[in-house]
């Protein structure tokens, strides 16, 4: 989660052919953390989401890279010199409750070669 966007990856109900579920789910996210975040700031009726992209992984290896690539952001971005000290990011969580020899396994696959779009520059306050 970072100021002006966030990644996630999740896989689509067992019984489902496809992600037609995820626009639904989007939008229930996207209203209670829009709600929560105006609250905080004191901005009622304020657009926080404006869209989402989705992109359907159909491959072991692919879903694999974007996870990686999903816990090394915050470390891309430069905000953290390990993904798990970033604490808007699930990396901590996956590193805790997943065995050693996955996490390891995980971290290994490449990520340079994976096209999202991800426009985030670190504010020189951080």
């Amino acid at each position: 989660m970072f100021s002006n966007h966030y990644h996630f990856v999740a896989h689509s109900p067992a019984d489902a052919t496809d992600a037609s579920t995820l626009p639904a789910m989007l939008s229930i996210l996207h209203v209670k953390t829009a709600e929560w975040l105006n609250n905080l700031d004191k901005a009622p009726g304020r657009q926080v989401w404006f869209n989402f992209w989705d992109t359907r992984l159909t491959h072991q290896r692919s879903y694999l890279a974007r996870l990686n690539y999903v816990h090394q952001n915050a470390v891309k971005h430069g905000l953290v010199p390990v993904a798990c000290e970033y604490p808007w990011c699930s990396a901590g969580w996956f590193e805790r409750t997943t065995p050693p020899a996955m996490v390891k396994a995980i971290y290994r696959f490449k990520t340079d070669r994976i096209s999202v779009l991800d426009e985030f520059e670190v504010d020189p306050d951080w």
